[in-house]
């Protein structure tokens, strides 16, 4: 697939739904995506690299010790994002991508725009978190 897409171009629920256009402008999106968070976490290592636990007082050094635990953990839930945008793109590649995998149907322009990596459809994702629900509350 060889589609350029024009500068300006928005997806639209009037135009034929995962056209090419359509399947392009998303893969650059989520490729987008991948890239931010691959230099974020590019950075992450380079800041945990160059700051050692040279702080004399032990709430300083405590204070940073949990700084850096929590973006250790935003980075990891980042790098299972990575692993869900890789599988999207490959979905567009096979031409799966914006269909619910539950019902086949396609997943909303919107729900996609909000969420690029969106494998259910609104009402598919309610019924599995309605599910969810259920069976925690066993």
């Amino acid at each position: 697939m060889n589609v350029t897409l024009p500068p300006d171009y928005v997806p639209s629920e009037d135009e034929p739904f995962m056209s090419d256009t359509m399947k392009e402008y998303f893969r650059q999106k989520l490729l987008r995506w991948r890239a931010e968070l691959l230099r974020e976490s590019d950075e992450t290592l380079q800041h945990l690299q160059e700051g050692g636990m040279q702080e004399p007082d032990i709430a300083d050094r405590a204070s940073a010790e949990a700084d850096r635990a929590l973006e250790l953990r935003t980075r990891d839930r980042e790098r299972k994002l990575i692993s869900k945008i890789d599988a999207a793109i490959g979905r567009v590649a096979d031409g799966s991508y914006g269909y619910c995998e539950e019902t086949g149907e396609p997943i909303s322009i919107r729900r996609l725009e909000a969420r690029p990596i969106a494998t259910l459809s609104i009402e598919a994702q309610e019924r599995h978190e309605r599910l969810e629900r259920t069976h925690r509350e066993d």
